[in-house]
């Protein structure tokens, strides 16, 4: 890894790993349908006219408008479902909890790709993932939550299911156009689906939020958003879409420590295990057998 792709990688790692205690802070004054409205308009607003200014982006717009249905249940499973539930579910649960139970979507999406006939065979080292992850996170739920907490779990496994078929559309329908265009158009499209959700809904805030909340919301869209896709592109420039992948094992760590930290967020023993159990399914599950050539991944988009 050379240092530029180094400095990307963590400062990746970061934007993505921030986002769970970001939204935590955001949801003590806006209702979760208003954080997505404003998460998605702030971050289209801050990478439209950075992705307009590259001549693929604009080539690439007509192809990606001709495959509509393809772009809204892209939209629909990335942004629109997962952002919502996500938000609901910290309002109930830790960042760091949510941050540990997100990280088995490799896991998951190694059973999407088996169940649409797209994934290799397991093998005993992917199956043995399989359990891993699936172990982590019941040791998760069973020993560190109470009853209370069961919807927003459920909450996380339709953010989870929605991060892992997302990449799948992607890969199968609009993998061939530019990436930054496809962010951009979801975005665009999520913002829109969500006004009337919000004027209908909860309504637009009465008041300015605190100071606390507006930063919070600034950098979620800007940083953890826009930021965060433009440095995905180009560190998959640099290192390569298979080595990029490595990403998704850096975030949860990130957010774990920055809800103990900055929130207080108390890390247990249980917190602990399922997190190693679930990272180390994650890694056995997605990983290629030694003596087969390495693949193209697919798109990687696991973020919040």
């Amino acid at each position: 890894m050379t240092r530029r792709a180094a400095l990307m990688f963590a400062a990746l790692g970061f934007a993505w790993g921030i986002p769970y205690l970001l939204i935590k802070v955001v949801g003590e004054e806006l209702p979760p349908s208003t954080l997505v409205l404003a998460r998605t308009a702030l971050a289209a607003l801050v990478l439209a006219p950075i992705a307009l200014s590259r001549k693929d982006v604009r080539a690439g717009l007509p192809a990606l408008l001709r495959r509509w249905p393809a772009l809204a249940a892209y939209t629909g499973f990335e942004i629109v479902g997962p952002w919502l539930f996500l938000a609901r579910a910290e309002q109930d649960l830790p960042s760091s909890t949510t941050a540990v139970v997100i990280s088995a979507v490799p896991v998951v999406g190694v059973l999407v790709a088996f169940a649409g006939g797209r994934a290799e065979r397991l093998g005993r080292t992917g199956w043995t993932g399989l359990a891993l992850g699936t172990l982590g996170v019941a040791t998760l739920v069973g020993f560190d939550l109470v009853p209370g907490q069961f919807g927003a779990v459920a909450e996380l496994a339709v953010v989870v299911v929605g991060y892992a078929v997302g990449p799948a559309v992607l890969s199968r329908h609009l993998g061939d156009l530019p990436g930054t265009a496809v962010v951009l158009a979801s975005l665009v499209l999520a913002a829109l689906v969500y006004v009337p959700v919000v004027l209908l809904g909860p309504g637009l805030p009465a008041a300015l939020p605190s100071g606390q909340v507006v930063v919070s919301l600034v950098v979620l869209a800007v940083v953890c958003t826009a930021g965060a896709f433009l440095l995905l592109f180009a560190l998959i420039g640099e290192m390569g879409p298979v080595r990029a992948t490595a990403i998704v094992y850096v975030n949860p760590v990130v957010a774990v420590l920055a809800g103990a930290v900055v929130l207080g967020e108390r890390i247990t023993a249980t917190t602990l295990a399922g997190f190693a159990l679930v990272l180390a399914g994650s890694f056995l599950a997605t990983r290629k057998p030694a003596n087969r050539p390495e693949q193209p991944a697919a798109p990687l988009t696991v973020e919040v």
